[in-house]
């Protein structure tokens, strides 16, 4: 079986801290500001984040509220893996996600561009998001994960820090035009954990890989 270890066992990997991009430091203050007066944001957690960077984010995911709640409560500036859809969503949206450099990545085939893309921004000693159920639930729960964060993980060693997201779902379900109502919404970040084969095969290591990384999310929900 694929063995986990935590964070404390194998010790981090400290870089420089890379840059912040101008719209991450735009428009975090504000919008921190607005989920944590109109939308009573809480976080729980945050000393399991690694001190600096290369880590994954790894979290469940509802909607366009999940990545607004991971950006403005991690320190450190994440890229995102985001599906066309998304990349796409309006004119002004594949202009927004280069500048903060989220990462396209199509669902619908094995996007190995897309997955060397996150690794090379890890190699950086950067932060990547990913939500592994890939696209959003329409259930309001925990879907069954896909393997390219086992993929990641394996490939790159580095920490995965699983993260539950609450109160997403109810903001915005039923909503026209996008517009959350005043629910209150939370985070949970968990212990972060390394991954490595130990003489699986391939398949098998990011079958176990995968279950242990969304059994952690799951274990941080409500």
């Amino acid at each position: 079986m694929a063995g986990p270890s935590t964070l404390a066992e194998t010790g981090s990997i400290a870089r420089d801290a890379p840059a912040v991009p101008f719209l991450y430091r735009a428009l975090r203050p504000p919008l921190r500001q607005a989920l944590v007066r109109w939308f009573d944001l809480r976080v729980d957690g945050l000393e399991h984040l690694p001190p600096s960077g290369p880590y994954l984010i790894a979290a469940n995911h509802h909607n366009y509220l999940d990545g607004v709640v991971l950006g403005v409560t991690v320190p450190d500036p994440i890229s995102f893996l985001v599906m066309p859809r998304v990349w796409r969503a309006t004119p002004l949206h594949p202009f927004f996600h280069r500048n903060i450099r989220s990462i396209p990545i199509d669902l619908e085939r094995a996007d190995v561009g897309a997955l060397r893309r996150a690794l090379q921004i890890l190699q950086e000693g950067r932060v990547v998001g990913i939500f592994p159920e890939g696209p959003f639930s329409v259930r309001g729960r925990l879907e069954p994960g896909l393997p390219g964060v086992a993929l990641l993980a394996l490939r790159s060693g580095v920490p995965v820090v699983p993260a539950g997201i609450s109160g997403t779902w109810e903001a915005l379900r039923d909503r026209r035009f996008y517009l959350p109502r005043a629910t209150p919404l939370a985070v949970r970040f968990g212990p972060p954990r390394r991954f490595s084969p130990n003489g699986s095969s391939a398949r098998v290591a990011r079958r176990e890989v995968t279950e242990r990384i969304m059994a952690d999310i799951a274990a941080l929900l409500p």
